[in-house]
């Protein structure tokens, strides 16, 4: 249970990072609330919805591979996230 735990918390921690550094960006361009920001805001949040789902499924044959699965997609979509970010700054 430890794993699941910690899985959500590296999911929380990174997308959370993810969406501050989009306000640090703009808070030090001087552009609050831009329209990519947002986006990447909202991107980051239904991750987060989507990766916490697909942890919480109940009926996985292989749980260790299931979980496996869940953690190379939220490197997948933070590096995305990131990307978008990078560009914005």
């Amino acid at each position: 249970m430890a794993s699941i735990k910690e899985l959500k918390k590296n999911i929380n921690n990174v997308l959370g990072d993810i969406i501050e550094g989009v306000y640090i960006v703009e808070a030090a361009n001087g552009k609050n609330n831009s329209k990519e920001g947002s986006a990447i805001v909202d991107q980051a949040i239904v991750d987060f919805d989507e990766l916490i789902a697909k942890v919480n499924q109940s009926k996985v044959e292989n749980k260790k591979a299931h979980f496996n699965e869940v953690r190379n997609d939220l490197e997948t979509r933070a590096n995305k996230l990131v990307d978008s970010l990078n560009k914005l700054a």
